[in-house]
């Protein structure tokens, strides 16, 4: 089969064929070093393709109509919709994701950001760098808080961990019930009612778009805090800034916007008080990048071998 590796996946050209040559030894294997520029330069790439893998580069119909010989689509992300998986399940083409390669960077992340924000890290380098003090940098501690979590697949567990590690009580809510030792399941309202933290652990679908939105943010207890490291449009930004502005939260940290960085300089949550921001890099780990090929790769092996293993 020829398969076509459409964008990096942020790993040395040595690893990227010892990987290959273990798992897809007799396949014709391109890789691309950059990503492609438009629809007509990755149509160019992928249209006699049997397999395509991609990251998280948008995959529509208009590019996937012209795959005559598509059958499988590898996306070594965790989260695919970016994909257009109707046009594929339409068309008996295979889609497969990687959800477990960033469960423990994208877990660290939340935490990071959340150590961040309770302690003003951010503000405190800018004072330093500028001759000031450590005045106005009070700041909170994590253990003694309720850290809530709204989504308990392996990163939300991941995440419950850590808080625990720190000495938090962790509180979930997950859309289908889910018994997680060591998790209390609460439905959302209560969550947010009595969370000090909320950390968004959940895939973008129709059904959660905006899950967070003014609503659910009036919710919230005066001076909690909002980490976002799943998809941005879960949350209502707009809503978000405008609780941060008048002061209902304490700060917010999110690795993920209404769109990919670079955001819009004009995006109202750049400008929101008490932020920590990160350019998606959640799953930007040399450990997790190093796993997100191989189960992509993987992924495709065991497919050819009739195993539907991360079958979306």
């Amino acid at each position: 089969m020829k398969i076509v590796v459409v964008e990096p996946l942020s790993i040395s050209v040595e690893e990227f064929e010892r990987d290959a040559h273990e798992l897809l030894q007799d396949d014709e294997i391109v890789r691309y070093a950059s990503r492609p520029k438009n629809d007509a330069e990755c149509i160019d790439r992928v249209e006699d393709a049997d397999v395509i893998v991609v990251a998280n580069l948008p995959l529509n119909a208009s590019v996937l109509s012209h795959c005559g010989h598509l059958k499988m689509v590898s996306i070594a992300f965790v989260g695919y919709d970016h994909v257009d998986v109707d046009y594929c399940r339409d068309h008996n083409i295979a889609v497969t994701n990687a959800p477990t390669y960033p469960t423990e960077a994208v877990a660290e992340l939340a935490i990071g950001l959340t150590l961040s924000v309770l302690r003003k890290i951010p503000q405190g380098d800018r004072a330093v760098r500028s001759s000031g003090t450590s005045a106005g940098l009070v700041g909170g501690q994590l253990a003694g808080k309720v850290f809530g979590i709204v989504g308990m697949g392996r990163i939300g567990r991941a995440t419950a961990m850590l808080a625990q590690a720190f000495g938090a009580t962790t509180i979930g809510f997950n859309r289908s019930p889910r018994d997680v030792p060591g998790i209390r399941q609460v439905d959302l309202s209560q969550l947010l009612r009595t969370a000090d933290i909320v950390s968004l652990h959940v895939p973008l679908t129709d059904g959660t778009r905006h899950l967070i939105g003014a609503e659910q943010l009036a919710l919230m207890k005066p001076g909690a805090i909002i980490i976002n490291t799943a998809r941005g449009q879960i949350i209502d930004n707009d809503a978000l800034a405008d609780a941060l502005s008048a002061g209902r939260l304490a700060g917010a940290g999110l690795d993920v916007f209404d769109t990919e960085p670079p955001v819009n300089p004009d995006n109202r949550i750049l400008h929101a008080p008490n932020t920590v921001l990160t350019p998606h890099v959640g799953f930007d780990t040399g450990e997790a990048l190093t796993a997100r090929a191989l189960e992509a790769l993987g992924n495709i092996g065991d497919w050819q071998s009739g195993n539907d293993r991360n079958r979306v």
